[in-house]
């Protein structure tokens, strides 16, 4: 098991978008995304804090963005019920999805970004065909009784969490659905880098961990404050260690096995809720949102060094 090394914050960005109701990372960690309550997506530098490019186009708040396999296409979801298609170097959208009845809560890209996939507040999970000019889903699921907070994908399987409790995988192979009930309203969901474990946040302050073959649950990890937040999860890049917001301005770490708290980071001296967080896909680095802000935290001691 890899040491675990406290983790400092490196940098601070006032996005200037109003809340900022997402952040995430791009497919290789080089850039990141922040949606605002603004309308608009930025996709910035982590490690300089420099703003490399606005996007607008939505006509409500942004509420989560994916960046493709190539990093040259993100996909943005809207409370304005539609998703845009954007090309990350000219700053336009190629394509603007509408079929959502009501506002968009996650989209996701599939492994190769050839579709997309969505869920909203209308309980649909939807694909979309990106690369053909088909403006209508490809599918649509629509077996949930509330809110979809979060979709994930790999090579065969959607993975849909919803506020009714229950985490659905679509096995897209055989064409069967199986539906893990939690009991409690989940709020995010995110998987380990083996495929084998889901981690799920739920509303009830508890992140549990759950088998993807059996739907068993593996551990449950306390402590953090959730409330009637939607508060995000992770696992970091080591598979080693779970990570979630908090409603009181902590975010709090776990390790997976023991699940036992690590470190307490204390984000913001004055609270605010840190509710959505990303995971460096290689390296030890996390990105936390909390009102207007987004923060870098690392374990890199050089970093903070050369700052002070």
């Amino acid at each position: 098991m890899p040491a675990f090394l406290d983790f400092n914050c490196s940098k601070t960005i006032d996005c200037k978008q109003g809340a900022v109701r997402a952040v995430r990372y791009n497919v290789d960690g080089t850039y990141c995304m922040s949606c605002g309550s603004d309308k608009k997506v930025k996709l910035w530098n982590p490690a300089s804090g420099l703003l490399l490019k606005t996007y607008g186009g939505h006509a409500d708040e942004v509420t989560d963005a994916a960046g493709s396999c190539d990093s040259s296409y993100i996909v943005s979801a809207s409370l304005d019920k539609s998703i845009i298609y954007w090309d990350v170097s000219t700053g336009t959208p190629v394509r603007r999805l509408r079929s959502h009845a009501g506002g968009v809560r996650c989209v996701c890209f599939n492994e190769d970004s050839s579709i997309a996939i969505s869920g909203g507040r209308d309980n649909a999970v939807m694909c979309w065909d990106i690369r053909t000019r088909r403006l209508d889903p490809v599918q649509v699921m629509k077996e949930a009784r509330d809110c979809i907070t979060a979709v994930l994908t790999n090579e065969h399987k959607i993975y849909a969490a919803s506020l009714d409790g229950c985490v659905r995988h679509y096995d897209i192979r055989v064409g069967e659905l199986i539906c893990d009930k939690i009991g409690q309203p989940v709020t995010y969901l995110a998987q380990t880098r083996d495929e084998q474990c889901l981690v799920a946040g739920c509303q009830d302050s508890v992140v549990r961990l759950l088998d993807c073959e059996t739907g068993g649950l593996l551990a449950e990890y306390k402590g953090h404050q959730a409330d009637d937040y939607h508060i995000e999860c992770g696992i970091l890049a080591n598979d080693a260690h779970i990570v979630a917001g908090s409603s009181e301005g902590y975010a709090y770490i776990w390790d997976l096995l023991e699940t036992t708290v690590l470190q307490r980071i204390r984000i913001s001296d004055n609270g605010g809720v840190v509710h959505s967080l990303a995971t460096h896909p290689k390296r030890q680095e996390l990105l936390f949102a909390r009102r207007r802000d987004m923060y870098v935290f690392t374990t890199d001691v050089q970093i903070e060094e050369e700052q002070l």
